[in-house]
């Protein structure tokens, strides 16, 4: 599959802060430049811009003058480095590798959500809100699946297993995307991932740890099964 047009100015950007050619004070070039050099539309440069600034890299100022646009305000080094190389690379990664590291991380999100004393979902539930909206594209709507499943995790509190999961954004965004193009009933497939991401999430509030891990692993397995992408072993 192509790689979709915001990795491809998050890449280059990720890049440039990894290997020095970019640090603290820096400024970006404009949407426009970026655009332009990197044959892209300036939308996707706003979304790579946006993955960077939530991750603390950049902060972005709107209007015009010495103070707009966007400014380096951290270099990633140590777990933020090796967040980015992962995300990095697992655009490479094979995707049965990739459907069983989420299950894996995944199935110990759910567990340990629903487990804990104090469960926080009202980040899940706002998510689960937006997914209800008319008219969502398909690759909007599982931009939001991707937001849901790692707002979940952060929500467990294992700031490995987050950062895990976000550094697979992006191979597992594409993945899904991916197999939305070989589902038929598009609409029909994105009622059922509702139905299955809010029982995840009711698991998870009525503190049924067996329920959520169940509920997670099949609700995985069984896109991958429905698009045909899932290889041979991967459940």
């Amino acid at each position: 599959m192509a790689e979709r047009a915001w990795q491809t100015v998050l890449e280059h950007i990720e890049r440039d802060l990894l290997e020095g050619r970019l640090g603290p004070g820096d400024r970006l070039p404009s949407e426009r430049e970026l655009a332009a050099d990197l044959g892209v539309g300036r939308s996707s440069v706003r979304e790579a811009l946006r993955v960077l600034e939530v991750m603390g890299l950049i902060r972005t100022a709107t209007g015009s003058g010495p103070s707009s646009g966007a400014i380096v305000i951290a270099t990633p080094s140590g777990g933020m480095s090796a967040l980015l190389r992962l995300q990095v690379a697992a655009q490479g990664f094979p995707l049965a590798d990739v459907v069983q590291t989420r299950l894996v991380l995944e199935d110990a999100v759910a567990a340990s959500l629903a487990s804990a004393d104090v469960r926080d979902t009202a980040d899940a539930h706002r998510i689960l809100d937006a997914m209800d909206a008319d008219g969502l594209a398909a690759g909007e709507f599982l931009a939001l699946d991707a937001q849901l499943h790692l707002a979940l995790a952060e929500s467990a509190g294992n700031a490995v297993i987050a950062s895990m999961m976000a550094g697979l954004r992006t191979a597992v965004e594409s993945y899904v995307l991916a197999g939305s193009e070989l589902i038929d009933d598009w609409d029909a497939m994105a009622d059922r991932l509702r139905a299955e991401h809010r029982a995840i999430v009711a698991a998870v509030d009525a503190g049924d740890a067996d329920a959520a891990r169940t509920r997670i692993h099949d609700h995985i397995t069984g896109y991958y099964t429905a698009t045909g992408l899932t290889p041979a072993g991967t459940d």
